[in-house]
């Protein structure tokens, strides 16, 4: 690379219709692949020095990647190798049956994410690890590469910057346990290259497939990234087009593009958007925004917060940005205009209608600064559009140095700010302003690009070392696969006998979605879309749930066992029990529709068995000798249990978790007295299961029940007694999707339920989610609009007849 492309040299903005050749694609290849190891080195560095999985004994998995993310891709893993119960469109497994088409959109439909087929499956912990690195290497690679497109520059200064961009706080510390949001920032210099395709005419085929793979991969990201998108497009056209017809065609090549690319995804978007809106409401509160001096805090490596933005960019990346306003090599309409975005993105992460627009008009639950990845390409492409005019001289770099010395004070009163903090902020800000200003000299040229890859790898893996200290600190995490999982999963193997009867995860739980990583078809299940209709099912019957209802817990209850074809429950030491359940569909007698559920989750359990089986306790807080008592008191928070037996921990630290119907074991009259291990609360019931009863009950339904049940991917087909009147009751949450004999299937207390008129022996039933079908019709009508669109590229004669024609 010769020095002369970083000599200081003005370069006015001016239109260029035609296409500018680069000094071709080894450079911009080079850069990329620079871009992919400096940031593969920095984020297993920092994962190495805090001692985490896979490189010490700290568990990785916090939060929401051991609660959700690894047990889907342990799904995934499943579906790719024939082992699941259900398909891409219905999952057997969870919630006792529920949509898998939007848990698959949101979580899993990354192309990297197949990658984890090829690991062991007990490697699934390694697996989520690797693709997690992959997906920060190839955000990396692909800002370096829309760098050098939209400028000239050299390679390794567009590799720094590229790998600076993937390595941004916000990288490291929140999105790395959601690696979902991870294609977010890919997506963001992939759709802003689809920008510069527009600006220049070229590839607008390709341009619709990358804007719906983005969008396929994670649309919550996606839509941020598209807004970014289309901000950074305003600026370039303001810069490089005159004229309004000339600027109005370059936004109406890129919002066809983009429209198209969303369109070729509805299949996945549109049952999307209208699962959420069927899920169980999560928390929302008002956006408040953080004090200055806690975002300017962030703006340092080494700090952690959940709740307050993650600037963090690397001290050269942000030196750069702040020259820029005082780098004269620049006309200074471009200096205004990116030091303008980068100023008004900063502005819109503090102001709350734009905060609301950045989040599709919903404030997030948790991580409320889930867009500022963007902020971090913008600040990335403003420093490189510096730096393609020349490295700034010294009093642009002084002033610059000045700006970043003035936000460190201003930081000093953040209670974020952390000695790590300043001492890497300030130690890497004197060698990155040599270096910078060093690059007009040829032989310092590669000891400066060293000081310069030296000081964003010492940053960055310093900010994931302690962004793992600071989540292990305040969130919950969950072990890596291990002797337990392994133990647990060969039990459930054994014990299944699906679709005859249902086996449990049982609690307590490794992880909100054990049935997606262990192995059978419990009532567990956590999701963003877990559904209203099944969390107040259950909740009704008396299950517990944390997340605020998103993550249901399953329901150690042999009254629910029973009803829901629950035949093997997993206990926590490995063992396993067995019950007779009813098969999957019963037969209800005709008659009036039951009243709906009550307070009471004993009074519920019956009402759904259609019998009586709980006693009344014969004293306060005991049991008839010879009963199962049940403690129903979902707000308690400690331990409870009978005198003579063991306590059970129960967790009802409302609005947040929500405690279940608690099995105490059997009692034994006076010496059973319930017995709590701190102030009792206001609520609670003591209910008293005769088994003999249940047994009597259960029997009378197999009497009448379906006698054989076949289940699909996404469907069952049940023989029925000859003859059978009433009402036919699936044992799955009635959710919305559910045909059965070509109609939409009913709901009877939350269950399926289909009507029989006595001729009925067959009983077929089949799911379909919600808007699968309306999208499936708008993508087709998208990939026309593509076809036609090729057509007329390939032969351009025909739209020149066609236009005169219309004259």
């Amino acid at each position: 690379m010769s020095t002369s492309q970083l000599a200081p040299h003005p370069t006015p903005e001016r239109p260029a219709p035609a296409p500018v050749r680069r000094s071709g694609r080894r450079p911009a290849l080079l850069g990329s692949a620079f871009a992919a190891l400096v940031t593969a080195v920095a984020v297993c560095s920092g994962d190495a020095v805090a001692r985490v999985f896979p490189y010490g004994h700290r568990h990785r998995s916090v939060n929401d990647l051991g609660n959700q993310f690894v047990p889907f891709h342990a799904h995934l893993w499943d579906l790719l190798h024939g082992r699941a119960h259900g398909g891409l469109l219905f999952n057997w497994q969870s919630g006792y049956g529920t949509s898998f088409l939007p848990d698959l959109g949101t979580y899993l439909t990354s192309p990297f994410a197949l990658l984890v087929g090829l690991f062991p499956r007990h490697d699934i912990d390694l697996a989520v690890y690797v693709v997690t690195v992959l997906k920060m290497t190839a955000a990396a690679a692909a800002m370096a590469w829309l760098l050098r497109t939209q400028r000239p520059g050299p390679w390794w200064a567009a590799g720094l910057l590229g790998a600076s961009y993937a390595l941004c706080g916000w990288s490291v510390i929140e999105a790395s346990y959601n690696p979902m949001w991870l294609d977010g920032l890919i997506a963001f210099p992939l759709l802003c290259l689809t920008g510069e395709w527009a600006l220049r005419g070229r590839r607008p085929l390709l341009g619709v497939l990358v804007v719906a793979v983005s969008w396929a991969a994670n649309f919550y990201t996606a839509y941020m990234a598209t807004l970014g998108a289309a901000l950074v497009l305003v600026v370039r056209v303001v810069l490089t087009r005159e004229g309004v017809r000339e600027r109005v065609r370059v936004a109406g090549r890129a919002a066809v593009t983009t429209v198209l690319g969303m369109a070729l995804t509805a299949p996945l978007l549109v049952p999307l958007f209208l699962s959420s809106r069927q899920a169980y409401p999560g928390w929302s509160k008002e956006f408040a925004p953080v004090p200055w001096s806690d975002l300017f805090a962030r703006l340092m490596p080494a700090t952690y917060s959940f709740g307050s933005p993650a600037l963090f960019v690397g001290t050269g990346t942000l030196l750069l940005v702040t020259a820029l306003p005082f780098h004269r090599a620049l006309p200074l309409r471009t200096r205004l205009w990116w030091a303008g975005l980068v100023a008004a993105v900063l502005l819109s992460l503090q102001w709350a209608p734009t905060h609301l627009a950045w989040h599709v008009f919903a404030t997030p639950n948790g991580s409320p600064y889930r867009q500022t990845f963007v902020l971090a390409g913008i600040v990335v492409i403003a420093a490189w559009t510096g730096l393609s005019a020349g490295p700034p001289g010294v009093r642009a770099l002084a002033a610059g140095a000045g700006v970043l010395a003035a936000a460190a004070a201003w930081a000093a009163g953040s209670a974020l700010a952390t000695g790590w903090g300043y001492a890497l902020f300030c130690g890497g800000l004197a060698p990155a302003a040599g270096a910078w200003w060093g690059l007009r000299h040829r032989r310092l040229l590669l000891p400066a690009a060293a000081v310069l890859a030296a000081a964003l790898v010492a940053q960055a893996a310093a900010t994931t070392a302690y962004g793992h200290k600071g989540k292990l600190a305040g969130l919950d995490d969950y072990p890596s696969w291990g002797r337990t999982n392994t133990v647990r999963e060969r039990a459930l193997a054994r014990a299944d006998g699906w679709p005859a009867y249902r086996t449990d995860a049982g609690r307590p739980a490794l992880s909100g979605n054990d049935p997606l990583l262990l192995g059978g078809e419990g009532g567990q299940y956590y999701s963003s879309h877990t559904p209203d209709v099944f969390t107040r099912t259950m909740a009704a019957l008396g299950a517990g749930w944390t997340s605020r209802g998103r993550s249901v817990q399953s329901l150690d209850n042999p009254v629910t066992d029973a009803l829901l074809s629950v035949g093997a429950r997993l206990r926590a030491d490995g063992k396993v029990v067995r019950a007779e359940a009813l098969p999957l569909v019963t037969v209800r007698p005709a008659g009036p529709p039951p009243p709906g559920f009550g307070e009471s989750p004993f009074a519920n359990q019956e009402l759904l068995l259609g019998a009586k089986v709980y006693e009344e306790p014969v004293a306060p807080g005991v049991c008839r000798s010879g009963t199962d008592p049940f403690l129903w008191a979902p707000q308690y928070s400690g331990s409870a249990g009978l005198a003579d037996g063991r306590p059970a921990r129960m967790n009802g630290t409302q609005p947040k978790n929500r405690a279940a119907l608690q099995p105490l074991g059997r009692s034994h009259g006076p010496s059973s007295q319930l017995v709590f291990d701190r102030r009792a609360p206001d609520r609670w019931t003591l209910g008293c299961l005769d088994r003999s009863k249940l047994t009597a009950a259960v029997a009378a339904l197999r009497a009448s029940a379906a006698t054989s049940v076949r289940v699909s991917d996404s469907g069952l087909t049940a023989t029925l007694p000859p003859g059978s009147t009433g009402t036919a009751v699936v044992a799955v949450p009635a959710i919305a999707g559910w045909s059965c004999e070509g109609r939409p299937a009913g709901s009877r207390l939350g269950l399926l339920a289909v009507p029989l008129d006595g001729r009925t022996t067959t009983l077929h039933c089949s799911f379909t989610p919600p808007g699968l079908l309306p999208g499936a019709g708008l993508a087709g009508a998208a990939a026309l609009a593509v076809a036609a669109l090729a057509v007329l590229r390939r032969r351009p004669g025909l739209l020149a007849g066609l236009r005169g024609r219309g004259a």
